[in-house]
């Protein structure tokens, strides 16, 4: 195993400007088209990943260069002011977020936000989703700064089955993250993405792994972004037929339980644990949506479905007071659509989006 790596003050230094002070007033709310507050912010901090999943991206990717990606303190004064604007949850994402270089300074930076009181602008919450491959190194930094819970993609607890999945990936590498994490207090909850004639047949046996380990489990349909190289119809698997196989087995029981994200829970009663569906394709979220995306790059997507973006990069680099990049995302967000455009019935066609899951993160 590596040894869990201890953050300094020289690894995470104080002089991380912060944007909004504590005693800074908040700025009317984030309030789209169609009356939705927007309080849930996803920022891909970068689109490179060490997995390559047969879902997500091709093997051989292309990616950014570097100097299009935003610095680690563009980032945190863009999701400044996202804060000032009302939003109340941060989820960092990828590619994988942990490969990121120096990645602890800008969590450093936004746990800073943290509990700042109902007068000021602050979070309620910051989250990730990961992999897992780096947790055994940054486990306990990631609670140190204020994360209380992360989503670990898994899709296996087969060793070969993951190695197809991911192309690039260790299981052995991942289950050591997760107890890593457990170990240092933080809360789990595994995402998986259910695959026709792939992980199916083992989906029970992963939702009573997850509950046995006291970690909430959601299962994820496939989403048609980007040429990764695979049919996604052939693996496509709707969840409405997914619950009534595991209906079968077990007893599922709708309850209110609600996270900032879309997934729809219920209670397994032999298990005593949660499952959640994310279902984008057969039963889509939208009408509830308080999600914005933006990239490494500094692209707005409102809508993980739809091409429309706006550029954040250019005001925020050109002005120093955050005046323009405020009025670059109230002007995006009443572009804000009602829904995706999500299809996944057509055999060999083109996926429906062309840019790929790792730049906006899921």
């Amino acid at each position: 195993m590596m040894p869990q790596a201890v953050l300094s003050r020289a690894d995470i230094p104080h002089s991380v400007p912060q944007s909004v002070p504590q005693d800074a007033p908040r700025l009317p709310p984030l309030i789209d088209p169609f009356g939705r507050a927007i309080t849930y912010l996803r920022v891909s901090v970068t689109d490179r990943c060490d997995f390559r999943c047969m879902y997500c991206m091709a093997e051989n990717m292309t990616f950014l260069p570097k100097r299009e990606v935003l610095s680690l303190e563009e980032l945190e004064r863009l999701c400044a002011a996202f804060i000032a604007r009302g939003v109340r949850r941060i989820r960092l994402t990828g590619g994988e977020p942990l490969t990121r270089r120096n990645i602890m300074q800008l969590i450093r930076a936004l746990g800073e936000h943290l509990h700042r009181g109902d007068s000021a602008c602050g979070l309620d919450e910051l989250t990730l989703t990961t992999n897992g491959s780096q947790l055994l190194r940054y486990a306990r930094d990631l609670r140190a700064c204020g994360v209380r819970r992360i989503n670990v993609s898994l899709d296996t607890l087969d060793a070969e089955r993951f190695h197809a999945i991911t192309r690039w990936g260790r299981l052995e590498q991942v289950l050591d993250g997760i107890a890593a994490a457990r170990e240092a207090g933080l809360k789990i909850k595994i995402n998986t993405v259910a695959l026709k004639g792939i992980n199916e047949a083992e989906i029970p046996a992963l939702i009573a792994w997850a509950h046995a380990g006291d970690m909430d489990i959601s299962l994820i349909e496939t989403m048609p972004l980007g040429e990764v190289g695979e049919d996604r119809i052939e693996h496509y698997l709707p969840l409405s037929e997914l619950r009534r196989t595991l209906e079968r087995r077990w007893t599922l029981e709708d309850i209110p339980y609600r996270t900032a994200g879309p997934a729809r829970y219920v209670r397994v009663g032999e298990t005593g644990g949660r499952l959640g569906f994310i279902t984008p394709l057969s039963h889509n979220f939208c009408a509830a949506c308080n999600r914005v995306r933006v990239t490494c790059t500094g692209k707005l997507f409102l809508c993980l479905g739809q091409e429309d973006n706006a550029d954040l990069r250019a005001p925020l680099r050109a002005d120093a007071s955050g005046r323009l990049l405020d009025g670059a995302i109230l002007e995006a967000i009443t572009r804000k659509p009602k829904g995706h455009d999500f299809v996944i019935d057509r055999a060999g066609a083109p996926p429906a989006l062309a840019r790929h899951m790792s730049m906006t993160g899921g």
